[in-house]
């Protein structure tokens, strides 16, 4: 923890005293948190932060969408709206948020909404979908999900467990016991058993948890408009990566061991790019004399890129995107799938298919 946040302890304590309270006062009835009789999947984490709900998101829709008429639910953060929004196929981050807008994008066939009132938002929704998976709602305690899916990011895993803001917790880490599974994610794909065993004694799932471990699998680059690639990078390529996401380490450490000529733009998540930062960009990269060169970014920072004033400047530079997914570690994703299409197979009267 850097040494300015350690400053700023005073103000965790408290904090920790609010949020305490009320998750007990929504524990012992006293703030209402509704349930719902179809199948309600919540995806979320402890910390602020990228722990890969987007990618579990994807994966969780990619599960369950050809057997279900399923919807997406997200909060919609940084949009320039308010409200109950469905998604569309010309919907922008500036419109639904960058995340719901890269669903859309992936996902067209699939109902992608954004609301901050997420209770409001499944009502809106529950008469026409067999199930709704909740995009960073562990913290929405308004809604009392069916299944709560809990991420760990492993890299943060030895960080001092403090509250916001001397720390990134968003509640204590106390507040595990109400996940249904547990994932570590972004883990190294070789982490041996041993270190597994050490993380389980850290995290102490309780017995009614299950604990998964996944790592990213970095796939196929794609143009900003989604288009194949056929050409690959390799050890003279020159590549200026952009990434407006929260824990960027992984993703510069996977291109490292493809090349060492990485010059890396990095802001900070969620950020709107602006026309400064990409001429900035521009302007290195132009000035580059290898033609060997190329932009890579993120799906959700494509989706930010996708800006008007932006696109001239786009257009004069080589850019790509790539694309992640999850990988489950020790064949844990029959398991892991096993307890999705259970849990949601109970929910009799809202299933497609029985």
């Amino acid at each position: 923890m850097k040494k300015l946040r350690w400053l700023l302890l005073p103000f965790s304590l408290l904090y920790a005293l609010v949020v305490v309270i009320r998750n007990w006062c929504y524990d012992v009835g006293w703030f209402k948190s509704t349930a719902f009789d179809l199948p309600v999947i919540s995806v979320g984490n402890l910390a602020v932060g990228g722990a890969g709900k987007s990618p579990m998101t994807e994966y969780l829709v990619r599960l369950l969408k050809n057997e279900y008429k399923l919807s997406t639910l997200s909060r919609g953060y940084g949009r320039n709206t308010k409200g109950f929004l469905i998604a569309d196929s010309t919907s922008t981050a500036a419109d639904i948020g960058d995340e719901p807008a890269q669903f859309k994008h992936k996902f067209p066939d699939v109902m992608v909404a954004v609301c901050e009132d997420r209770v409001n938002g499944i009502n809106q929704l529950k008469n026409d979908y067999d199930l709704i998976v909740l995009d960073d709602a562990y913290q929405h305690r308004a809604v009392k999900p069916g299944l709560s899916i809990l991420l760990f990011d492993y890299k943060k895993l030895n960080e001092p467990n403090f509250l916001l803001p001397a720390g990134d917790l968003r509640e204590p880490f106390s507040g595990k016991m109400r996940a249904d599974i547990i994932v570590v994610s972004k883990c190294p794909a070789n982490l041996s058993s041993e270190e597994q065993e050490q993380i389980a004694v850290k995290i102490r799932p309780y017995p009614y948890q299950q604990l998964f471990f996944t790592s990213i699998n970095y796939l196929r680059l794609k143009t900003l408009d989604g288009g194949e690639v056929t050409n690959d990078l390799n050890a003279d390529t020159r590549i200026f990566l952009l990434t407006g996401i929260a824990g960027a380490a992984p993703l510069k450490q996977y291109l490292q061991g493809i090349t060492p000529h990485i010059n890396h733009h990095n802001y900070a998540d969620h950020h709107r790019f602006s026309l400064k930062n990409i001429t900035k960009l521009a302007d290195e990269f132009l000035a580059e004399p290898s033609i060997n060169k190329v932009v890579i970014t993120t799906e959700k920072d494509a989706e930010r890129l996708k800006q008007p004033e932006l696109l001239p400047l786009l257009s004069k530079l080589s850019i790509l995107v790539l694309p992640i997914s999850i990988q489950f570690l020790n064949n844990g994703q029959q398991e892991f799938d096993k307890q999705i299409t259970n849990h949601v197979r109970k929910y009799r009267t809202h299933n497609s298919i029985h």
